[in-house]
Order: structure tokens, then sequence, then C-alpha cells
């Protein structure tokens, strides 16, 4: 063959494979300027893991949380904002450079206290500009960072503290060193893979003098060891390079956690709580650590070392110490008798004092932040950390909708999706205590279903009598006793909607709303006894019920079959009925690479085919990071992996879109990953969403919100992910692309809502315009863009910014036409901001782009609850048209004065001589503007008395912001105005007749013009 020819033909298949490819859009391409709202709530905010102070400004607090990311706060604690929010969210430790405080400012990631449910962190970061820029410093296979230190001569000289993994062995753990401000790191101190440093503290009179408090631990899904051998205080003096255990006076056998702390006026006065089978409690040495005395085996300061083990001495005051605990335990005489702090949120984890007040303190809890000025004696809560910790949400269909949901350690709650003037905390409504789990509401009656922990309580609750009933399901006897997991499945039919699924070792159900229950299926787990029923807590015995393990953890009916109902096992089975739970089937075995035992910690059944469903698995508790996330098309006989390298984190949750079964939503730790190819690609979603852990996702139908239940941030909403769904390939090789939308809805609403402070957190509405949504395959940079609103017949109604970006931009219109021109005055009149709202019906959206234009249309409806008939609309449309004329009329009016009055003052200014012509003229006409509009005074304190355009513009405004039909005092008053301006009219016209014709008379004359009016058309639209 011809080689042109070949080469030809080559060149034609390579340009026909570019050509055939798929566009992919990642991140903020992709996702444009859709955005989520952060509602909280604050009023039970989430669990504080350190706080620190600045040195020398009392006015600077940071606040380390354990899901939620650093918040700092510039007014003493009065509020916080959030600074961390593109990193992971779990803090282990902040720390403030003391020769620097304004400026440097390090943070460790993942969280200290190890709980069941803590998140995990991904190394060290440091910022020189106060928090508002970070940058990663290593340290990311460490998962948990305890400590650092700073030397306060020399800001490069830092000591960091690895507590390191938590779930597995790991080499990442000890004291690290640099000299070099973080570009290399030196480990200093490292016992063994299995022994981590939770806590290392420097003597503020010697940075050379080191304490490293050194623990040997290890958690699993089923248990919990806290101590061993190896777990040891060590002291150095010599800034790191050796190391000797000083544990002279501490109890013989293994040790556990310690909490230790030196007294910064007193730094030889040195205290430790120490974790141990014998003599647990506090030691104190008065020589640097050279002996140890037990002074104290108070509860308050040896319970739950593991959560537990924080002890701070006051600045100033030796004799003054606080121990973190389940109430916080404060010391006034050196340690010998301590009392719990005042009422506030119990499981104390951190406490600071006031820099300049002595008796003022911070204290971090499972639920927030509190302040106390008179010694912790009463304590006074932070009202705007919206930090709380979701484990899961779900969803109603009332409008606006409502969100229900469990948090860690602060009960289960249900609150609204919208609230006049913000979701307040008052909006918000409790339906459990203890640690929150699933909250289900009844999809036909006011009946809401909670739990507590492990199923101890399960609640039905009737909103309407507010009267409640414990509905878990009992043993029976002769039967095997029931395992529910701490965090126990729950689940509500499509089907039947009295019908209500539970899940132990077995699942249960009942058709009568939790009454009465069967179990309908074996026992589907591995029911492994190694997993069952072992004492927890190591040294420290800490049996909750949080580690009941070879349970089922989630349970899936379909949406499209009651009979098929799936169930995942903490213990790694993936169950699945095809007829009603008489026969089960584990296709676990059918996944590949996936290791064996791995939690099943979500099961989605597909609302598109009932032999589809979506398995993510969690192997964190294990020690392993990856990511699980399978398909299966076939009732589990096979699975396919849907994960790429684009996620990051190991996921708990995925939602499957009820239109298009290829948009998927996917919580991991580290934030919201997206992906409209059915996960051929996967993208995080950073449009004001941190990277906080999403443990559950939900879809409510009715408005196409994506709402999410974090672990440290609150409900966080994406409202209408609708143009997600019509992303195809089809309309990514389109240059513009507008999205279908639903019609829009003119809300007859105008309430009064909101009442909290400044101080308080209010969760943010979503936005109640219409949205014109398109897409754009490039960003628009060079030559004119304009985005505009037509009636039908092409005349524009309003012009709007048009959004640039690549990918998705989302425009909002008000319903609210062009405002009128409105006649200059002294002051400005309110009215004159008030547009007129357009009418129901078809709208055209017009966008040009350069030389190319591009039509949409959009629709918009009255509120389909309106009272209101089309009478009294037309009658309201009518007479809003007339006021808003008359405010045009009276700007044209005003123009015309002013021009006049200008020309004449002009022409007195330059020839004194024409004064006899220019006097009667201005004073004419200032004397019918000052009947028109205010010319004195200002909008407060100096207010001049209402003119026409004040009254007019009260009217106007008044009549254009109602919806009703106009009263017979609004329409007699409009008459009165319109009157007054007809008259003033002819007042100019009388003064034009004469003063004006005089002037212009004269500078015919001398040659000069007469003054430049414009016609009204041009004055409206200049």
């Amino acid at each position: 063959m011809n080689k042109t020819i070949i080469v030809v033909a080559l060149g034609t298949l390579l340009s026909m494979s570019i050509y055939s490819q798929d566009i992919v859009l990642k991140g903020k391409e992709l996702f444009g300027n859709l955005e989520a709202r952060q509602i909280g709530p604050a009023l039970m905010s989430g669990r504080i893991i350190d706080l620190e102070n600045h040195p020398t400004n009392a006015k600077i607090i940071y606040a380390g949380t354990a899901g939620g990311g650093v918040w700092k706060s510039e007014n003493g604690g009065a509020s916080f904002s959030s600074i961390f929010d593109d990193h992971a969210q779990s803090i282990g430790v902040v720390a403030i450079d003391p020769s620097d405080p304004d400026n440097t400012v390090w943070v460790g990631t993942g969280e200290i206290w190890t709980r069941n449910s803590v998140s995990i962190g991904d190394g060290l970061y440091k910022s020189n500009d106060g928090g508002a820029n970070w940058k990663k410093m290593g340290f990311e296979n460490s998962e948990r960072i305890s400590s650092i230190e700073i030397n306060p001569k020399n800001p490069n000289e830092v000591y960091v503290g690895v507590l390191g993994a938590l779930w597995g062995d790991s080499e990442d753990r000890g004291v690290y060193k640099t000299t070099n401000g973080g570009k290399n790191w030196e480990q200093i101190l490292y016992v063994n893979e299995k022994t981590g440093a939770n806590d290392v503290i420097m003597d503020p009179s010697n940075p050379n003098i080191l304490y490293a408090a050194m623990w040997e631990f290890r958690r699993t899904a089923w248990g919990f060891n806290s101590g061993g051998p190896n777990s040891a205080l060590y002291k150095s003096i010599d800034a790191g390079k050796t190391w000797n255990k000083i544990h002279n006076g501490f109890p013989k056998g293994d040790l556990g956690r310690f909490a230790i702390a030196i007294a910064p006026s007193s730094p030889k006065t040195v205290f430790a709580v120490v974790e141990s089978k014998e003599d647990k409690g506090l030691y104190r040495s008065d020589n640097a650590g050279a002996n140890w005395e037990l002074l104290n085996e108070d509860f308050g300061l040896v319970v739950r070392p593991f959560y537990f083990s924080r002890l701070v001495v006051h600045p100033t005051n030796p004799d003054i110490l606080v121990k973190g605990g389940l109430f916080g335990s404060i010391s006034r005489d050196g340690g010998k008798t301590f009392k719990n702090l005042g009422n506030m949120h119990a499981d104390i984890h951190d406490i600071v004092f006031d820099i300049n007040n002595p008796d003022a303190m911070y204290v971090g809890t499972d639920g927030g932040v509190y302040r106390s000025w008179d010694g912790g004696a009463t304590m006074d809560m932070v009202d705007n950390l919206p930090v709380s910790q979701f484990y899961h949400i779900s969803v109603d269909n009332e409008e606006p909708y409502n969100i229900y949901g469990g948090l860690q350690d602060n009960g289960s709650w249900w609150g609204p999706s919208s609230s006049p003037g913000g979701i307040e905390a008052r909006d918000w409504n409790r339906v459990g205590v203890g640690d929150g789990f699933r909250v289900l509401k009844h999809p036909t009656k006011n009946i809401i279903y909670s739990e507590m922990q492990g199923a101890q309580n399960v609640w039905r609750y009737d909103v309407d009598k507010n009267y409640t009933k414990n509905i878990q399901p009992l043993p029976i006897k002769g039967e095997a006793d029931l395992r529910f997991n701490w965090n126990a499945p729950m689940a509500v039919s499509e089907h039947h909607p009295d019908r209500f699924y539970m899940g132990s070792q077995f699942l249960h159900v009942s058709e009568d709303m939790g009454d009465n229950w069967k179990k309908i299926s074996p026992d589907l787990t591995t029911n492994d006894p190694a997993k069952q029923d072992k004492e927890s807590g190591g040294i420290s015995t800490d049996k909750s019920g949080a580690e009941t393990h070879t349970t089922i953890f989630t349970i899936a009916e379909s949406p499209i079959d009651e009979k098929v109902i799936w169930v995942g096992t903490d213990d790694g089975n993936v169950q699945v009925t095809q007829d009603g739970g008489a026969t089960w089937t584990n296709t676990v075995t059918n996944i590949e690479g996936l290791p064996k035992n791995t939690w099943v910690y979500h099961i989605e059944a597909s609302s598109h085919n009932k032999g589809t469903a979506y398995a993510v698995f969690d192997g964190h508790a294990s020690g392993d990071m990856n990511t699980y996330v399978y398909k299966t098309s076939d009732f589990g006989k096979t699975w396919k992996s849907i994960v790429t390298e684009d996620i990051k984190g190991f996921a708990r949750n995925i939602q499957e879109d009820y239109v298009n079964e290829d948009l998927l939503f996917l919580g991991t730790e580290f934030g919201l990953f997206v992906t409209i190819d059915g996960g051929q690609n996967w993208s995080r979603f950073t449009n004001n969403m941190p990277a906080t852990a999403v443990h559950f996702i939900d879809l409510q139908k009715k408005t196409n919100d994506l709402v999410m239940g974090t672990h440290g941030r609150g409900v966080i909403i994406i409202d209408d992910i609708s143009p997600l769904r019509q992303l195809t390939q089809e309309v990514l090789v389109k240059d513009v692309h507008f999205f279908e939308s639903k019609p829009a809805i003119i809300k007859e609403e105008g309430g009064f809502g909101g009442g909290s402070t400044e101080l308080q957190f209010v969760g943010d509405n979503p936005k109640a315009d219409a949205k014109i949504i398109y897409y754009l395959k490039k960003r628009h940079t060079f030559g004119k863009m304009t985005l505009t609103i037509q009636d039908q017949e092409g005349n524009e109604i309003v012009s709007l910014v048009p959004g640039k970006a690549k990918g998705i931009n989302v425009v909002d219109w008000n319903f609210r036409k062009k405002g009128p021109k409105v006649a200059a005055g002294k002051t400005f009149t309110f009215g004159g901001f008030t547009a007129p709202r357009v009418a129901a019906g078809d709208y055209k959206v017009v966008l040009k782009k350069g030389k190319k234009q591009y039509e949409s249309s959009i629709t918009i409806k009255n509120d389909p609850t309106s009272l209101i008939t089309e009478s009294d609309r037309t009658a309201h449309q009518k007479l809003t048209k007339q006021l808003f004329d008359d405010m045009e009329d009276l700007a044209y009016l005003v123009y015309k004065i002013d021009q006049q009055i200008k020309k004449a003052e002009e022409l007195s200014k330059n020839d004194p001589t024409a004064k006899k012509v220019t006097s009667p003229a201005i004073a004419a006409l200032t004397s019918l503007k000052e009947t028109l509009v205010v010319t004195t005074g200002d909008n407060y304190v100096a207010e001049a008395e209402p003119q026409l355009r004040e009254k007019l513009s009260q009217l106007y405004a008044e009549v254009a912001d109602q919806f009703e039909k106009p009263s017979y005092a609004q329409i007699e008053n409009q008459g009165v105005l319109e009157t007054r301006l007809n008259e003033a009219e002819a007042s100019y016209e009388k003064i034009e007749s004469k003063q004006i014709a005089k002037l212009n008379k004269y500078l015919q004359k001398t040659g000069g013009a007469p003054a430049e009016i414009l016609d009204k058309e041009n004055f409206i639209n200049k």
C-alpha cells in the first residue's frame, strides 16, 4: 500500500479516536458555582479536642475539633470562625509559636481521644499568616498527632509527638524534632510499632528539658486495649538527644496512658495522672520528675484515661490545676482535693486559662466550648460552633422538608431545611438522648423513630400527642440473646408505611410500627465468638457496648420489590433475600479484591433495577484505609469496583440519583465525591464543602437537594443537584447548554423571622429565587457577555450578571423587573430600591457571548397555596404599574428642574448682569422642587419632612412588595399623589413659559444655549 495512503488512514483513525474520547470534567470545572450551604446546628455543637490561646493577646483563641477542623476567635471566645476547611478536619493539637504568635500557627491532625468513632488525620500543617493559609509539613502517615512544642527562643526548633495509628501497627510514632522549621524531621524517641507519644511537654524555663508520655494501645472493631509494658514517662535534659524513664514512685507493672503537666510558674512542680491496675491517680513531683508522690485517686481523675488525659495547671498559680474527665475536676490546693467544674456538657477534654484574668477559663467538651468568669463555678456555652457530629440523617417530604439525625453524645434531633430568618437553634427539636444514631420519619403519620446507642432504647414518638413508646426488639425465651451494634440499623419500608425493620444479628420486622416483632432471618453474621463478649479497655475496663460486634449494620429494602432486602454486617457479610426473608444468600465471596471480614458500612438498593445495589465497605477498623465501593446488577452474583484514585479516604455511604443511575454521591472520611459516569471518574465537591467526614447522605426527591450528615460540621445541603443528572456527553461537547429546570415559584411569604443574636449560629436558607442554570464548555474571558430576561415579544425585562466559569453556572433571578428611575434628592428613598415583580408566565432567557446568542426559557408560577384570585392579581399589577410610572414621571420632572437650575446658576456665575432673569427662574424652580423632594437634612437624625417623592415612594414600595389586591386606601392615596404630580407638572409648564422663557431669550440674545434636556426615554435609560 502506498505510504501516503497509510499515513492518511492512520491520521484519520487517530483523529476519530481523539474525537470519540469522552470529555471529563473534574472538580470546580464540573460543579461550577453549585454551592453547599451549612445549616449546623450549633446548639448541641460537638467534641472539642484542643484549646490554645495567644500568649499575649487574650482575644485570640484557637479550637481544634474532633471532626470540624480548626476555629479561631478574635473576640475572647465570644464567636469563632473556621480557618481550616480545605484540610483534614480531625484535629489532634494546635500550637502557637510563642516568638511569632500573631502569624505562626501549627496544627497536627488526627483526633487523640481514641474512642470507637474517631476520625483520622493526614499530617502536620503550618500557617505563617494567622491561619489564613496552610502548608503541609509532613507526617502524612502519622494518623494522629498529639503534641507540638516550639522552642520560644528558636522557632525553627520544633518537637512533634505522634500518637500514630489506632487500628494497627505503625512505625510512624514517637517524638520527632526539626531544627529548620519543619523542612526535615528526625525521630528522636521511638519505642515500638504499638506505642505512640500521647503527650510531649517542654519546660517553660528551659527548652532543653522535655517530658514525653509513651502509650501502648490498640483498638479493634470489637475491643480496646490500653496499656502494656511499653507505656512509660520519659524525660530529656539535652533537647531530645537522650531520654530516661522517670518512674520513681509510680505503680509497678504495666501502665497505660499518662496525663502530664508542668506548673508554668514553678517548673519543678510536675503533675501526672497515671493509668494502672493499682494505685492509679494523680501523682506530684516537686523535683522535676525525680520522685513522685500519689496525691489523689478520685474517680473524676482516673475515669476513661483513653478519652480524658488532659491536665492543665494555672499559668500563675501552681496550686490550681484542672483535669479533663466526665465532668472535669479542679483543685485549688495543689492536687490534694478536687471538685467538679460548673454545669455544662459532660466529657471534658481540654481547658485553658485566660492570660490576664485569673478567674476566666475556657473548656472544650463533647458538646462544644464553654466559658467561665468565676474560676469554673458557672459555665456559659459558645453558641456559634456548628461542629455537631451526625452519624445518620434522613429527610421527609414536608414543605419545607425536615432533616432528622442522631449525634455523637448529643441525642437525636429534627429541624427544618429552611426557616424565616434562617435556621436557628430554636428550630431544632429533640427526639432522643445519649448517643443518637438513625432517626426516621413515618411516611404518612406524624411519628418519628429514634434510638440511642446499642438499641438500649428505640423510641416511637407521636409528635402530635407528645407521647413516646420504647419499641426495641427483645430476646425470646429459649433463643439467643440479641447483639445490637452500637450504631444499630433501622429502616422504614417504602411499600408499607407501618413496616419497620431493625437488625441485631437477625433481621427483625414489625408490621405495626414496632408493637410486635418477628425474625425473618437466621444469624446473618459470621457469629465469630472470638469477637464477642470480650472484656474491653485493657488496664482500665471500658465495656460500654460500643464494641459489640458480629452484628447487622445496614438494611436496604428494594424500592422496586418489597421482597428484595439487602443486609450488611460489621464482620463483612453481604446478605440478600429475594423472597422477603424466607431464604438468604451471602454474596460477599463474589466480591474480588475485598479483604475478608471488612465492615459493610452501607448498602444502597437501586431505584432503577431491583437486582442492582451498591455496597460500601470500611476497613479502617482493621487498619485498612483503602476505599471499597462495589456495584452489582444481578443480586450479588457478580460485583465490580467503582473506585478510582480520585477518591480520598475510606468511604461510609453512597447515594444513587433517582433519575440518572450514573450519578452517584459518595461520602468519605475526607468529604463528598461525585461521579456523573457511574464511577469511571470521581471529583471531590469543594464549593463551601469542607473536607469533613461524610457519614450519611440522603436525596430529597421533591427538591432534588442532596443532604449530608457529617461527623464534625453538622448538616450540609447542596440545593438542587438536577443539573448534574443532565450532564451527558451530548451536553459536554456544546459551547453553551441551558439545563431544564422546574417552574420557579413566587412564594407569597412576608412574615417575620429571626431573633438570634450575632453570636449565635444561624443556618443559611436556600435561595427562593428563580435559577437560570447553564453549562459553559470554556470559561468566558474575552469579549462582552450578557444575560437578560425578556418577555415573549423580546422586550428586555431585566439584565442579570452572567456566570462565566467553565462548567455549571447558576444565576439567581428574584422575579423582579428593573426598578423605577427615582427623582434625585438630598436623601435616598427606600422605594427606589424596590422593583416590581413579574407576572406568572413564560419568559425568554437570552445569553449573548460575543457575537453568538443562546436562548432558553423559564416558567414562573404563582404560589400554589395562594388564595389570591386572578382579578386581584390584575388589580395589584395595575396599581403597581401606575405608581411605577408616577415615580418615573416625577424623576423626569425633577431632572428637568435640576437641569434648568444648573443652567441658570452657571449663567449667573459667569454673567452677573443676568441675575434679573436667572434669579426669578432659580427661585421659582427651587420653590417647586422643595415640594417634590427632600432638599435638606439626612436619613437619620436630621430627617426632613417627607415630600411628594417620599410619599409616592413609600406607597409604591408598599404596593409593589405585597401580593394581594390593593386596598381602597392605597388606590385613593395613589390618586391624591398623582393629582399632586399633575399639578407640579402644570406648575413647571407655567415656569417654563415665563421665567425659563425669559432666561432662554436672554441666552439667545447673548449667544448662549438653553439647558440641554434629554427626552424622557433617553433619560430613563441613561
